[in-house]
């Protein structure tokens, strides 16, 4: 018997490795950036809200990939940061310029709390024009997303989930 429940790992072993998967992967979106439609990483500084940052953007076929860290422009000078993704919904003109669909999480806002300000976490969706060539990366997008609530030490809520717009430029250069 113990030579049976042996050979059932090896049995399943040998059926595994003759299978064979073909890349036709249905779900995967269309890849339609190329290696010549921008330097794979770049770096740069813009604004989100009132989030003063610097950027490092990753150009893959699939959109752009960002993080961006900074400081929101209040009395305190809180850190804040953002990462998110960005795909090609649709192209215009020669370049890779046109619409980008995306996603972000991090931190969305500062808000006064009790003796200082408090940063916000929070995640939303985006539209980016984006214009992209070999050199460099602009980007303008809006967003609409939400963020945690906070509440001072009494309780007392002082900002509420709730949707919000979130306006942003950057300007990248490759490495």
């Amino acid at each position: 018997m113990k030579i049976i429940t042996k050979a059932y790992p090896l049995l399943a072993f040998f059926a595994l490795a003759n299978v064979a998967h073909a890349q036709d992967n249905p779900y995967l979106p269309e890849a339609k950036l190329t290696s010549d439609s921008a330097k794979t990483w770049n770096v740069g500084a813009g604004f989100t809200q009132k989030l003063l940052h610097l950027n490092a953007e990753w150009v893959n076929p699939y959109g752009i990939a960002y993080a961006k860290a900074g400081v929101f422009y209040n009395d305190d000078y809180n850190v804040g940061a953002q990462v998110g993704f960005r795909y090609p919904y649709h192209l215009t003109g020669t370049d890779k310029n046109g619409y980008y669909v995306g996603v972000y999480a991090g931190h969305i806002d500062s808000k006064r709390v009790d003796d200082g300000h408090k940063e916000r976490l929070g995640a939303g969706v985006d539209l980016a024009y984006v214009l992209l060539s070999k050199e460099r990366i602009s980007s303008f997008s809006v967003g609409i997303g939400a963020g945690e609530e906070l509440k001072d030490r009494s309780g007392n809520v002082v900002a509420e989930t709730e949707p919000r717009l979130q306006f942003s430029y950057t300007l990248s250069f490759g490495l």
